[in-house]
């Protein structure tokens, strides 16, 4: 990116609405040249999510103002667990398990920042350096002395859990935070902390460890948290998230989410995740006012492309397709990869069959209902046939002595069934 195209961070967050909480002075500290900046992430969940990608978009447009990014992967403080937002204790992960979900997560973040080229390329830190070879006397002279128990407690984030109760392996995690702050400080010349809103305790008290012991400056930044317009806040289960990965979250599921998001949140998500220009989103805005479906598949196309990958969204309009074009032709159904079909397979009401009996070359009534439970009894696949409503990928079967062989497979696995216009079916075949 040129100079002349590098943002405005400060400014650019402000017109996206990501600005919630700023220490005084940080509009002019970026002004006054390249700086350096960091976002933790504790890596207790299998993958990614959209609301961690809110923070991998303000990495993105920090590097993108010229700055240079590091990324904090929470090897040390995933092990003890953060209690904001939270209103009882964390059930702690093993630590397999969380080296696991950190190697991943790195995977997921290299894909959108830029660690090879430049001055200001991104640098990967864990934190798990910072105390795997510090004993437990050293952590209380050198940084539990830092803070005093009133400043730690009038935190939001230790404030509301003071009733309810929380452990002192939680209640230790602002120090740790803060001590990382510290850390990264003195050996990157990090002067910026940056994350979500339910994280400015425990970023100040970054920059609390900063002044008191360095004697130095620091600053940070927040994003408001990613809520829906109804209030409610993104999933933490694997049913009610939305994963950056496809094995959790597959593209097509991805896809769906933008296309089928509230209207009244189509101006926020666009502005969090969009890397159009505020001239372009503005622009569009107005040409397509009468039209938020539109605009809608517009940031779906950019967020699937990004996310996933260009193949991957041409894949979603296969699929979508299919399942939502009552003109489909067989054609369009054999043009899908088996990737698709898989996705299909995943959206629609699916049953599984062993090959050796497909082999055996079952009727088609028999392979409607005993075989797959797909119809209730014989009679009434027997009317289906009868009144022409049932095909074979896209192929109408008119006799009731028809077969059904594995010369049917799609890809080796697949059978695509119907019963009428609306009834579509996968038969899956082990």
């Amino acid at each position: 990116m040129s100079a002349q195209d590098k943002l405005d961070f400060f400014n650019e967050l402000e017109w996206r609405g990501m600005l919630q909480d700023v220490t005084p002075g940080v509009k002019e500290h970026l002004e006054s040249g390249m700086r350096t900046g960091y976002i933790g992430f504790d890596p207790t969940a299998p993958s990614m999510t959209i609301g961690n990608y809110v923070q991998i978009m303000l990495l993105t447009l920090f590097q993108r103002s010229g700055h240079r990014p590091v990324v904090l992967m929470g090897g040390a403080t995933g092990r003890i667990g953060d209690p904001s937002g939270k209103d009882k204790e964390r059930q702690l992960k093993s630590f397999e398990e969380l080296d696991h979900n950190l190697s991943h997560q790195l995977k997921q973040v290299e894909q959108f920042i830029n660690f090879d080229t430049g001055e200001n390329k991104a640098v990967v830190v864990n934190n798990i350096d910072f105390y795997k070879d510090m004993n437990i006397l050293t952590f209380l002279r050198d940084v539990g002395k830092t803070l005093t128990v009133n400043y730690m407690q009038s935190k939001e984030s230790v404030k509301k859990r003071i009733e309810t109760g929380i452990s002192f392996t939680e209640f230790s995690y602002q120090l740790l935070q803060a001590y990382d702050y510290q850390v990264l400080f003195k050996e990157f010349g990090c002067t910026m902390q940056m994350g979500g809103s339910d994280q400015w305790g425990n970023i100040t008290s970054g920059t609390e460890f900063i002044r008191k012991n360095l004697e130095e400056k620091a600053y940070a930044v927040t994003t408001p948290l990613l809520t829906k317009a109804d209030g409610s806040k993104f999933g933490k289960s694997e049913a009610g998230n939305i994963w950056l990965d496809p094995e959790l979250t597959s593209p097509y599921r991805f896809y769906q989410f933008w296309i089928n998001a509230d209207d009244r949140d189509l101006p926020k998500f666009t502005r969090y995740f969009t890397l159009k220009s505020r001239e372009e989103i503005e622009e569009r805005e107005k040409t397509h006012a009468d039209n938020p479906q539109l605009l809608k598949r517009l940031l779906a196309e950019e967020l699937t492309t990004r996310v996933h990958s260009a193949e991957a969204y041409e894949s979603v309009l296969r699929v979508s397709e299919l399942l939502f074009n009552r003109k489909a032709t067989r054609e369009n159904l054999l043009s899908m990869k088996e990737t698709d079909l898989k996705t299909v397979a995943g959206e629609i009401e699916s049953f599984e069959i062993e090959r050796e009996k497909l082999a055996a070359k079952p009727n088609i009534i028999d392979f409607l209902t005993d075989e797959t439970g797909m119809l209730n009894s014989k009679g009434e696949a027997r009317r289906a046939i009868q009144g022409n409503a049932i095909s074979i990928n896209k192929e109408k079967i008119n006799q009731i002595d028809a077969e059904v062989s594995t010369e049917a497979l799609l890809h080796e696995h697949y059978i695509m069934v119907e019963n009428g216009k609306k009834n579509k079916y996968m038969v899956v075949v082990k």
